[in-house]
């Protein structure tokens, strides 16, 4: 496990999953997305672990998915182009962590957007700072955030996921938990304290009998995509010329094409 992209800490029973790229506002390149299932694995096999916190270092939990990583590949032909590989690695990491057996918290002190945002509604519950951000900015950039839909529609209903995935906009933490996307706002030093109090709770519970609730939770609230369907539905639209022309505008810092006036 790299200890340079991720730190784990175990307090009270419950492992502590931190996002440690502050530098590069935790975007989710491939190492840390390896790292981050690397860590869940870890906890799942640690018979002392009874929770799971998701935290993040600095003062972005996660801008979501590593542009420079999908900058390097814009030019490059559909055959060779490495989108489909990184769609699907991540989609497997949402899997794993809403299939993760035992009780997930996320603790959200700054902005998660996009697929940050994806990896709070994978989470069984979550915390934020009152400073918090969420949004699902893809559709500006020409890209789809296919793989979060169901988890977000599940938190939110389709009225509010529709405005925010037609949109874009981003909501703070207040609106976050009017809707339904978080539990609860908590002050910013009291967030590890909050959280670790819910974890104490939901340890509470028997392991099996927990894990036996994730089980039936995951299937009265079942998908219709697959993971392989759900990363290709994200993957197809980043090889279309349309995204491709977002994307460079986005990084050049210039309107996309399709914006009038």
């Amino acid at each position: 496990m790299s200890d340079s992209l991720i730190l784990f800490n175990v307090k009270s029973s419950t492992a502590i999953i931190t996002l440690n790229r502050s530098d590069k506002r935790n975007a989710l390149s491939r190492g840390l997305i390896d790292a981050i299932s690397e860590a869940f694995t870890r906890a799942l096999n640690d018979d002392g672990v009874r929770c799971v916190v998701l935290a993040a270092a600095g003062s972005v939990f996660c801008a979501g998915m590593d542009l420079s990583e999908l900058q390097q590949s814009i030019d490059l032909p559909p055959d060779q182009s490495p989108v489909w590989d990184d769609a699907y690695r991540l989609a497997k990491l949402y899997d794993q962590i809403y299939a993760m057996p035992k009780p997930t918290i996320a603790l959200v002190q700054g902005a998660a957007v996009a697929g940050g945002a994806g990896l709070i509604t994978v989470c069984d519950l979550a915390i934020a700072a009152p400073e918090a951000k969420f949004g699902y900015p893809e559709v500006r950039r020409g890209l789809v955030a296919a793989m979060v839909m169901p988890h977000l529609m599940r938190h939110v209903g389709e009225r509010t996921a529709r405005w925010l995935l037609l949109s874009g906009d981003l909501i703070d933490a207040n609106e976050a938990a009017r809707v339904g996307l978080i539990n609860e706002v908590v002050p910013g030093d009291r967030l590890l304290d909050r959280a670790l109090a819910m974890a104490k709770a939901c340890a509470e519970g028997g392991p099996q009998a927990l894990a036996k609730t994730k089980e039936y939770l995951r299937q009265f609230s079942h998908q219709s995509l697959s993971i392989e369907e759900a990363a290709k539905a994200s993957a197809a639209p980043r090889l279309t010329q349309e995204c491709q022309a977002g994307l460079r505008a986005f990084f050049a810092k210039k309107p996309a094409p399709w914006i009038q006036g």
